[in-house]
């Protein structure tokens, strides 16, 4: 099968994405396995992406974490248990309606989360260093324009299911 130009780069723009969080997951592990600091133990790329979603919304509960991670609610479940056990997370109800239950960084674990965001922004920085000023001006245009076009998408998505 001949794939077209468009293919090409998508497959292209999909690994160098994978390439990328994989140089900030290691990044981070590596600080992380060097300072004995982090007495929540080992977490998977998919835990900590699930405690920066939690971090950045006020409120949220197991479904709409699923929603914002594209997982299912028993996969969210799982690992919410999990770093709810570590004491990363806790669950507490809401209080407009009780029978929800709304998860939440703890607070012992926020001010750790917030270190490891900033090494791994670090190592953004540190790789837009290396490419260099231009290059980098080039990749914050293009994602700028993928922001706009994802958030116009999410936008139209939401007027449909009303």
């Amino acid at each position: 099968m001949i794939e077209t130009k468009v293919t090409e780069q998508a497959r292209y723009i999909f690994n160098i994405g994978k390439l990328l969080r994989h140089h900030v997951f290691t990044s981070l592990a590596r600080v992380e396995g060097k300072s004995r600091e982090c007495a929540h133990g080992n977490l998977s790329f998919a835990q900590l992406n699930l405690l920066l979603a939690v971090r950045g919304r006020e409120e949220v509960t197991l479904t709409e974490l699923a929603e914002i991670l594209a997982v299912s609610p028993p996969s969210v479940s799982v690992m919410v248990e999990r770093l709810v056990e570590k004491g990363l997370l806790h669950r507490e109800r809401a209080t407009r309606d009780r029978r929800k239950v709304i998860i939440k960084v703890s607070s012992d674990a926020d001010q750790h989360i917030a270190e490891m965001e900033e090494r791994m922004v670090a190592a953004f920085v540190e790789l837009l260093e290396e490419v260099g000023q231009e290059t980098a001006g080039k990749w914050y245009e293009v994602l700028s324009h993928v922001e706009q076009v994802l958030k116009k998408r999410q936008s139209d998505q939401g007027k449909k299911n009303k």
